[in-house]
């Protein structure tokens, strides 16, 4: 890992200030839309105010406290977090199923993820409506999330230094205006007692509020997910000072709606109590701070989308997608395909909704499964790392009940607009298992054979004058785990298809581990300056550019003497011309003789359009067109009936 980068992983003033900005703008805008989806319409009753208040402390308390800050960090892959890095955690398990919930979170994470950016923007820029009425605000809310998504292939190394400082501010700013309004009525303070919350949702339809108050723990998720950014040090410290300001704000808006009892919003001349908490004179300084608070939430979430995608890839759950690196920093990508599908999802909520209040009845319920999901993996990895099996039981047990009682809460957003993440969830979730599944039926049935048997041939052929050369050195990507296997295909291309003579024979293997930042390799040669295999390992963070890398292994080979780079040919030798390099790509296609059962080939069939719509292999591994042959050998998978051919004389 960078210095630079590691150095944001322990406690400092530098790494706290980096946190706010990376880490909270999901969970730190909650107080633009929170309260106001609690009273929606309804007159405001001061004792629902209260039991509101109340679940809403006792949500940030059990649910981002005690299970995110304090347990889930816990489970850091090598300092990575989110559900992705979990699963990667646990897999070593070998509990098959466990894939099933790491893929569904990542789905509903990423597909609730899309009414962030509309919600926190719609939120902020509807605070001009208390400026003035008339302002066409979906217009403006339009451009700024297009914006957001035209400046994401510039990557955020500049625009990210100001993420820290906005944050401070806008935590700064709820915290001083929560403050103020409590000290209008110190009563408020009562609702921090758990009893009021018991006491709304003993009521008849009381249960129905913890949709709502849902959204204010909705960014505890994102926070395990940017783990990996500044370290669980900085994430708990910061979480104090955030939590805090969060609190003093809701108790500062609940004190707001209790003066105004018995009225609705509309009635008491504001849309949204979180504007009603500010001084009249104060409003464009707060619309403008809020704004670039939604902006710098909106951001980090579509850094995360990038970050989940690349992981996916990496984790063969989803089709090799074109990633540009547009900074050095690491973990800075940028995938054009991703960005302008969540550019059109984010638009069509916007258009769909046209306000933050539609908006919030679909917001919430896909999350809700992620948490779940986040909740059955770290059963396991709590299991795998030996915890107290009665600490296990109680912790799993109670946030199981917690959880499912927020689904069944969220359940009534179904029909209100929660359809829609559900289904983005669901294509994403077919998408990746699709492509997982696919890729197991075929590699069940690609043939290895040992690599040993076919050396002699391959020594000889080196040195068959008779064959024409077709490279000096000629390099094959294999997928054999074992470095003494090689696919039968590949010895069929190099003796059978076209005899390919080279110097040296390269077998290049590329293994991902599931620490997420590993960058190893291993050369083993079995006939020197003659056949050569590298295997490299790469965590599931890092990103294949297999042509750089390679390169990188033949410098160092040289410099250790193992291989001569200087050209073979007498010409080119004389003037120490380097030597080239032939690579050699199999791909491998469904021959129409296979008799397959249903399910089987329906998953093949969406993996060859998948395969069509994602990058060639050339491009995924980084290769150079020009020095890059593909050769297609048919995948037989399955036997078929003998065809009965009789001949006549």
């Amino acid at each position: 890992m960078e210095k630079g980068h590691h150095g944001l992983h322990k406690l400092s003033a530098a790494g706290l200030l980096v946190t706010l900005g990376i880490i909270y703008g999901d969970i730190g805008t909650s107080p633009l839309y929170v309260l106001k989806a609690i009273i929606g319409s309804k007159p405001i009753d001061s004792e629902i105010i209260k039991g509101a208040i109340s679940c809403i402390f006792w949500t940030l308390t059990l649910q981002t406290t005690i299970k995110y800050v304090v347990i889930t960090l816990r489970a850091d892959n090598n300092g990575e977090g989110g559900i992705f890095s979990l699963y990667a955690l646990i897999r070593k398990t070998k509990i098959k199923w466990l894939l099933f919930p790491a893929i569904i979170g990542g789905c509903t994470l990423l597909a609730d993820g899309i009414i962030t950016p509309p919600i926190s923007v719609a939120s902020a820029i509807e605070g001009l409506l208390v400026i003035n009425k008339d302002i066409q605000t979906l217009p403006i809310i339009l451009i700024i999330l297009t914006l957001l998504f035209a400046i994401q292939q510039f990557g955020t190394k500049f625009i990210g230094k100001f993420f820290g400082p906005v944050m401070l501010l806008w935590f700064g700013m709820l915290g001083g205006l929560g403050l103020v309004q409590l000290f209008s009525n110190l009563d408020i303070l009562s609702a921090l007692n758990p009893y009021y919350a018991y006491k709304l949702l003993s009521v008849h339809g009381g249960y129905l509020y913890l949709g709502a108050v849902f959204l204010c723990t909705t960014g505890a998720e994102a926070l395990y997910s940017d783990l990996g950014h500044c370290g669980k040090e900085n994430i708990r410290i910061s979480w104090i000072f955030v939590k805090t300001t969060l609190i003093l704000n809701y108790l500062g808006q609940g004190a707001w709606l209790i003066q105004h009892n018995g009225q609705t919003l509309a009635e008491a001349g504001i849309t949204n109590p979180f504007y009603g908490v500010m001084p009249e004179w104060f409003l464009p300084v707060g619309i403008a701070i809020a704004t670039l608070a939604a902006i710098v939430a909106s951001q980090a979430l579509i850094s995360g989308s990038f970050t989940l995608i690349n992981e996916a890839i990496r984790l063969n759950f989803w089709p090799k997608v074109k990633i540009k690196y547009p900074t050095e920093l690491k973990g800075q990508l940028y995938i054009p395909s991703l960005n302008w599908i969540l550019w059109a999802g984010c638009i069509f909520i916007v258009l769909h909704f046209k306000e933050s209040a539609a908006m919030e009845g679909a917001y919430g319920l896909a999350i809700v499964l992620t948490m779940l999901m986040t909740t059955t993996l770290l059963n396991f990895y709590m299991i795998l790392k030996r915890y107290n099996k009665y600490f296990i039981f109680t912790i799993i047990s109670v946030y199981i009940i917690i959880e499912l009682a927020f689904l069944y809460a969220c359940m009534h957003k179904f029909f209100e607009g929660g359809y829609i993440t559900l289904i983005i969830a669901f294509v994403l979730f077919a998408v990746m298992t699709c492509w997982y599944f696919a890729r197991k039926i075929r590699n069940r049935f690609v043939e290895f054979v040992k690599l040993d048997k076919y050396l002699p041939v391959l020594e000889d052929l080196s040195r068959d004058e008779s064959v024409a050369k077709y490279a000096t050195n000629l390099v094959y990507l294999t997928s054999a785990d074992n470095r003494y296997e090689i696919e039968s295909k590949i010895i069929y291309s190099i003796i059978n298809n076209s005899p390919k003579r080279a110097d040296i024979y390269w077998f290049a293997h590329v293994h991902v581990v599931d620490e997420p930042y590993t960058m190893e390799y291993r050369v083993c040669e079995f006939i020197h300056d003659d056949v050569i295999r590298v295997d490299f390992r790469l965590g599931f963070r890092v990103a294949p550019k297999f042509n750089k890398m390679f390169a990188q292994v033949v410098k160092d080979m040289q410099k250790r003497g193992e291989v001569d780079l200087t050209s073979r040919y007498t010409s080119l030798n004389k003037h120490k011309v380097i030597s080239d390099f032939r690579f050699v790509l199999i791909e491998k296609f469904m021959s129409y003789d296979n008799a397959l059962p249903f399910y089987e080939k329906l998953i093949l069939d969406g993996y060859n359009i998948l395969k069509k719509m994602g990058l060639s292999e050339e491009k995924a591994f980084g290769l150079d067109p020009g020095s890059v042959t593909i050769e297609k050998f048919p995948l037989k998978i399955s036997e078929t009936k003998a065809i009965k051919l009789t001949r006549i004389d």
